[in-house]
């Protein structure tokens, strides 16, 4: 009975995450040179920690001398911060010790918007490690702690991404 029980509740978690993961969208630009895959937010954005939602989309160049370029946009929900400085820095903590990090023009009126994109170099080095943190350094740092559920779905959302078509 209990084997029953615990293949019933690892079949209905597997289909919770698969039910969470995102759509992926394509577009082509008019010149035919340049497809965008990135994830459907049009009804909302997937979220990576409370308070803390994203976006990933890459844009694949036509011919063998360009690469595709990856972008992880992070979106802050109601995030605000009274630093004095110019630039804030965004800091994505992986479980590996590689830190990705954006810095941020804060905006003219001293307050920052709470989106800031990522540039993934490396999308497969990404996928093989998670991301256990996200860091805003402001006047005081803010973490973000990743669940092991939204590591999971942020990781097949972005295997999603990286082998779309």
């Amino acid at each position: 009975m209990k084997v029953i029980l615990i293949i019933l509740s690892f079949f209905a978690a597997s289909i919770s995450i698969n039910a969470q993961t995102a759509e992926i969208l394509k577009s082509v630009n008019d010149a035919g040179d340049v497809a965008t895959f990135e994830l459907d937010c049009s009804v909302a954005f997937q979220s990576l920690a409370k308070g803390l939602r994203y976006n990933i989309t890459r844009h694949e160049f036509k011919g063998p001398e360009m690469k595709n370029s990856y972008r992880l946009l992070l979106v802050m929900d109601g995030f605000y911060s009274k630093t004095l400085n110019k630039e804030m820095t965004i800091s994505a903590v992986l479980s590996n010790g590689t830190v990705i990090q954006a810095k941020k023009i804060i905006e003219d009126d001293g307050f920052f918007d709470g989106a800031c994109t990522l540039k993934i170099k490396d999308p497969q080095a990404l996928l093989n490690a998670n991301i256990d943190k996200v860091i805003v350094h402001a006047d005081k740092d803010v973490v973000y702690q990743l669940s092991e559920q939204n590591k999971t779905v942020f990781k097949k959302n972005l295997s999603n991404v990286i082998n779309a078509k």
